[in-house]
Order: structure tokens, then C-alpha cells, then sequence
């Protein structure tokens, strides 16, 4: 596989960023996460750091060096996602789980799935326009597709935080999975959380992209989105991939594309999602900005070590 890939978060004017995002892949399959911890309940960084690392690791165990059925694996994993949050409630004696929204994509021959619960969102966009885009779980959705409110005024209505799926509820979430779509080259896939796409139109979110790579476009997006929400703007999340196209053994790994999962060995997995022991997980001091922002960090230099690695195979 062939892409050209860039995740980045801020703590916009929040004083504690819980979102969580990472990548994960095998030479033959690709997996994006995003999620968004809940806010209003307990430790929501907490249930998007564990969401992201159960996933991850259900994806580590079963690409070998493909999954055998990505709608399958997008729902079983956030389901072990959600049952591994109340077994951390009931370990740590909490009222209740912590809680998150998901949006999860694979990528493998080719073909994109992708999976969410909440209202942390994928795009497709190709050309200057938005081809595919998930439905929101929200109160805000449904005013709006009933025709209560308009589509403009949802970003300031009172009830904008309303999630009525997340992982981590009482109930386990009903998994919204995709049919698998042919990616095009130069398709892009956005997985964001409402910080981003929360104050910019889908017009500004598609255009975004054209003739720029998404190591320019998804820095730009994002400070346009804290901007644009001023002082009190939420954590702002994005994964964006570009598309340019499978490749066998026998390619060349082109110029234009920072990876190439040729230099991957077969059975390995590079991962940027960050996997503290597991003791560590719930621990206050796992969750300071300092941690935060080292992991954020560590996040982009590893990036920068694959563009680096990809360069010297070449």
C-alpha cells in the first residue's frame, strides 16, 4: 500500500485534552482511530486511551497481514473496547464507565471500512468534494434531519453535546459499519473529532485538501477550527490518509508517497498508538499535559522516523 498520512491533536481552550488518535499498519492493511473522551463524564481520557489501545492490539493480533473480515473486526473490537471500560470501572469502583465516542477505518485491498458510535466523524472526500460522510449519534443530528432546527444553528444549540451512543454507556453501542468502498488515488480519509469539523462548514473541510498534502492541510484545518471557535474551543483531533494506490513486491515505492508498507517485515506492525503497562493505565499521572504532550510529541516524531526510514530503502 501506498499513502501519504498525518494525525495531530490540541488542547484548544480546554484544560485537559481527552482525545486519542492513531494509526496502525501491516504491509497489507490499515487501520485510523479517533476518539473523543466524554467530557461530562468521569476520566474520559481514560476511556479514549483504552479504547485506542484495545483496538489496537485485537488489530495487532488478527492482520496477519490482513483481517479476515474488517466489518467483523470493527465491531468486535469496539465491543472489547466497551466491556474492557467497565471492567476498568469495576477495578477502580467507579458509579460508572468512563465513556468515548470511536470512529475507526481499514484500509486493506484497497477497500475502506469504517465503523463509529458518537459524533467523532469520517470523511471521504475526493476531488473538492465530500462523497461519503457518517451520520452523527447526537440530539443535534435528529433535530436537524427532522427538520426542527436548522443546520446552522446546530454548532450553538444548547443540546450540541448530547451523545445518545458512545463506548462506555450502560449499554453497549450499536455499531454503525460502513459498506466497504473503493478508494481512488488521491482519495482522502478525515477522521476527526467534533473540535474540528464542530465550526467549519463541509465546504471549507473538502476544499482543504485540494492541491495540498495532508501534512499542510490538516495543520491549517485545525487552527482555522480553533479559531474560528475562539476561547472556548474543544480538543481538536484529526487523522487524515491519502490514498496513492496498492503496490506489489515487484514496485518501486515511488517519491511522492511518505509510506510505503513494503518496508514493513512481513508479520510486523508499525503503530502509533502509544501502549503504557498496563498497571499505568488508569493512574492520575498518566493523564497530565505534560504526558499529554510528550505523547503527542512522540506521536509526530515517529512520523517523521518513518518518512526518514521509507527515504533510506529507497
Amino acid at each position: 500500500m501506498r499513502f501519504s498520512i498525518y494525525q495531530e491533536s490540541k488542547k484548544g481552550g480546554r484544560r485537559v485534552n481527552q482525545d486519542r488518535m492513531g494509526y496502525l499498519y501491516t504491509r497489507d492493511s490499515l487501520l485510523l482511530l479517533v476518539a473523543d473522551g466524554m467530557g461530562g463524564h468521569a476520566r474520559g481520557e481514560v476511556a479514549a486511551q483504552l479504547t485506542l489501545q484495545t483496538m489496537a492490539a485485537i488489530f495487532q493480533r488478527d492482520a496477519k497481514p490482513v483481517l479476515p473480515d474488517p466489518a467483523r473486526f470493527l465491531e468486535e473490537a469496539i465491543l472489547a473496547a466497551h466491556r474492557e471500560l467497565h471492567r476498568y470501572r469495576a477495578e477502580h469502583s467507579l458509579p460508572e464507565a468512563p465513556r468515548t465516542t470511536i470512529v475507526a477505518c481499514v484500509v486493506q485491498q484497497g477497500m475502506a471500512t469504517w465503523a463509529h458510535a458518537g459524533d467523532s466523524r469520517l470523511y471521504l472526500i475526493r476531488g473538492a468534494r465530500i462523497v461519503e460522510r457518517t451520520i452523527d449519534h447526537s440530539r443535534v443530528h435528529h433535530l436537524v434531519s427532522s427538520g426542527l432546527i436548522r443546520p446552522e444553528d446546530a454548532k450553538d444549540h444548547p443540546e450540541r453535546n448530547r451523545i445518545f451512543n458512545c463506548v462506555g454507556a450502560y449499554i453497549a453501542p450499536t455499531v454503525e459499519i460502513s459498506q466497504p468502498v473503493a478508494l481512488k488515488n488521491g482519495d482522502t480519509l478525515l477522521l476527526c473529532t467534533d473540535g474540528l469539523w464542530g465550526s467549519l462548514t463541509d465546504r471549507q473541510i473538502a476544499e482543504a485538501f485540494v492541491g495540498k498534502t495532508v501534512m499542510r492541510a490538516v495543520p491549517e484545518l485545525m487552527e482555522l477550527a480553533l479559531a474560528n471557535a475562539g476561547s472556548d474551543a474543544d480538543n481538536c483531533t484529526a487523522v487524515a490518509m491519502t490514498w496513492a494506490g496498492s503496490e506489489s513486491v515487484d514496485m518501486v515505492p515511488p517519491t511522492d508517497a511518505p509510506v510505503s508498507t513494503l518496508v514493513i517485515p512481513d508479520g510486523a506492525v508499525a503503530s502509533t498508538v502509544q501502549f503504557p503497562r498496563h498497571a499505568d493505565v488508569g493512574a492520575e499521572e498518566e493523564f497530565t499535559e505534560d504526558k499529554i504532550d510528550e505523547a503527542v510529541a512522540e506521536i509526530q516524531r515517529a512520523i517523521q522516523r518513518s518518512a526518514r526510514l521509507i527515504e533510506s530503502k529507497r
